[in-house]
């Protein structure tokens, strides 16, 4: 049997009868893990191109938890213990190198190391998934696990059931991957998110909605549907603090910021830096381009923020519960973006 599932350009929120008084009355906390709160719903990616000392800083300070890739060296992950301490997650793969590898990290740090790990796989509804996430609770059960990404309730359920404290969800919709056009998996977001919200809600595992965020609507959207927060990839990536690289702009260009380069962690680009190029028998899932600057983290981050809080108002909403609770959405067709968007011609 076929059921509609739908991409947050499908679908559009009702507004309701404002009683919020003012714009910087909503207030936009939220769990980021089942124990854990920060201050905005937004969280760079965890990918290479993205999250580095730069951003991590802004979003410390901003009252948000850096992840930090899993594509480190040993001593690079040592050493962000040292500058973030219980300030940080880490990620890790799932093979049974990468568990030790975190349990030799503890030990020689004595204890005083990460806040968390996000297990942080393409296809995270696996049993080498469960069984890391259950292994690694054994033996450090104050430890926080992020687990992803996944994008149906049975994964969402199978990975709260192991243990994790929040999981990440979205196959195939970030703007450098390929998964769907490659493998014809995938579910669109909107629904995705929607789906997994029912047992994110039941069983109180908070609900990162990861990839397909272009701007504050896609936010909006994803909040209301149920996610907790939001990851932003390449978004982020193309700020001035990003571990992306970067490039100045050539003569004549418009760019005047310069360029930087965003890529997905399954593109050929990315494969062949990390391991020397794709594994016999595979092909690439993702892409890697140049992109424009567009500004600084803490811009990007206003520029959202500003967008959310208006968008609680629409809702009569002052926190996350409240915009999910008075949530309306209404199927639309492709003609109600083109009304959305400004017309000067």
């Amino acid at each position: 049997m076929f059921r509609k599932a739908y991409t947050f350009d499908d679908v559009a929120l009702v507004p309701k009868y404002n009683n919020v008084a003012s714009r910087t009355e909503p207030d936009l906390s939220t769990w980021m893990t089942k124990s854990t709160r920060i201050n905005i719903p937004i969280i760079p990616s965890n990918m290479d191109t993205v999250i580095g000392h730069q951003l991590a800083d802004v979003m410390s300070k901003n009252g948000v938890f850096p992840i930090f890739h899993r594509f480190m060296s040993y001593e690079d992950t040592k050493q962000l213990m040292v500058d973030y301490g219980q300030g940080c997650y880490i990620s890790c793969g799932v093979k049974e190198e990468n568990l030790k590898e975190l349990f030799r990290l503890y030990d020689e740090m004595r204890g005083d190391t990460f806040k968390g790990v996000c297990f942080d796989i393409a296809h995270g509804h696996s049993k080498r998934m469960m069984d890391v996430i259950k292994e690694f609770k054994d033996n450090l059960p104050d430890k926080e696990v992020i687990a992803g990404n996944v994008c149906t309730a049975r994964a969402y359920h199978d990975l709260a059931n192991a243990g994790a404290d929040a999981i990440k969800v979205g196959i195939g919709p970030g703007a450098a991957c390929t998964t769907r056009m490659v493998t014809g998996f995938g579910v669109p977001q909107f629904t995705a998110i929607l789906d997994c919200a029912e047992v994110a809600n039941e069983l109180r595992v908070p609900l990162i909605a990861d990839g397909g965020i272009r701007n504050s609507r896609d936010i909006v959207l994803a909040l209301a549907a149920g996610a907790s927060s939001v990851m932003v990839g390449k978004l982020f990536a193309l700020t001035h603090e990003s571990a992306a690289e970067k490039r100045p702009h050539y003569l004549n260009s418009p760019y005047s910021l310069g360029e930087a380069k965003y890529r997905g962690q399954a593109s050929k680009d990315f494969q062949d830096e990390f391991y020397g190029g794709m594994k016999k028998g595979t092909v690439a899932e993702g892409q890697s381009f140049w992109a424009p600057v567009t500004g600084t983290a803490q811009e990007l981050i206003d520029e959202f923020l500003g967008g959310i809080r208006s968008g609680f108002t629409y809702a009569s909403a002052r926190d996350i519960k409240e915009l999910q609770r008075k949530a309306e959405f209404v199927e639309v067709t492709s003609t109600y973006q083109q009304e959305s968007k400004t017309r000067t011609g």
